[in-house]
């Protein structure tokens, strides 16, 4: 017998324990329920032990399946870790994925600025509101928007937030709104990250939930869209003032209440714990954590 288990085996046992499904595992390896079915199969004989039962549409791990399993992860993050080590030791760049919001509305602009302190890093960037899987995404880096606390990763906190509400100069003449209770005549703009209105409205008005529930609104998976609707005078948005600078700035958007409501979420940069960070990397942290710093020192974010 070869010393060594079949390592294609290997990969699909993995696929198939963390999703619990032959299929799942096949559409993430790109092949067939039964080629899964048929390498862990080939893996059961070389130990002799059964992995899983099989049933109708229906798999489920053996106790020495869970055992071997827990014992067999380690090894391969080893290997992953170690391949992607010498993957990147030719590589000048880094990899950071970032919410398309955040992108669009605060990071691009300040993009060039990294890169004429260091010319020789190849920035790659990924727009995507999901969080990161490091162990299975090619990525150094990623700014995620959450309370900052995940065990298995180092968090630093660039920006806390809070919800504002904003609107165009010409919604806000148009309804008028001079007080809250104007706002029942609105339209309010939500969107998913930050789902707030029912919250600020009960902080700040004496609407009761009723009052609140009859107000119109439209709802967005991305902040972007929604404060670009704010812009083409659909209604008022509540977002962050980290995402509407540039509108403030150009008056293209305006706060018509002083209403701002604390939140105890954050962006922040993130990584594994313990993990190397290539120097590229490391001067992308570094230029980050201190764009922010001088940036809430400016006095735009709370």
């Amino acid at each position: 017998m070869n010393r060594y288990p079949p390592l294609k085996s290997l990969v699909a046992f993995d696929a198939a324990m963390r999703s619990n499904s032959f299929s799942i595992a096949a559409k993430e390896l790109y092949v067939t329920p039964g080629a899964v079915g048929q390498q862990i199969q080939k893996l059961e004989d070389w130990l002799g032990v059964l992995l899983f039962t099989r049933q109708v549409r229906h798999v489920q791990p053996t106790i020495d399946g869970l055992l071997y399993w827990k014992r067999l992860q380690p090894a391969l993050a080893q290997i992953l870790d170690a391949s992607r080590t010498i993957q990147s030791t030719r590589s000048k760049g880094v990899w950071i994925s970032m919410p398309p919001t955040f992108a669009a509305k605060w990071f691009m602009r300040r993009m060039a600025h990294f890169l004429t302190l260091h010319p020789e890093v190849e920035l790659h960037l990924d727009s995507s509101s999901a969080p990161v899987n490091f162990e299975r995404e090619p990525v150094d880096l990623a700014i995620r928007y959450f309370d900052g606390n995940d065990p298995h990763l180092e968090s630093t906190l660039l920006f806390q937030d809070e919800a504002r509400v904003y609107c165009s100069p010409g919604y806000a003449s148009k309804k008028p709104l001079i007080q809250l209770d104007d706002l029942t005549n609105s339209t309010l703009l939500h969107t998913t990250l930050q789902p707030y209105w029912k919250e600020w409205l009960h902080r700040f008005s004496n609407m009761n939930d009723q009052q609140i529930i009859e107000i119109s609104g439209i709802h967005f998976d991305q902040a972007l869209m929604a404060i670009d609707a704010s812009k083409q005078g659909q209604g008022l948005v509540l977002t962050s003032p980290l995402l509407t600078e540039e509108e403030i700035a150009d008056r293209t958007l305006i706060e018509p209440f002083a209403c701002r409501l604390p939140l105890s979420n954050g962006y922040y940069l993130v990584h594994p714990r313990r993990s190397f960070l290539r120097p590229g990397a490391q001067a992308f942290k570094a230029w980050l954590i201190n764009k922010a710093s001088a940036y809430s020192q400016e006095g735009l974010i709370s």
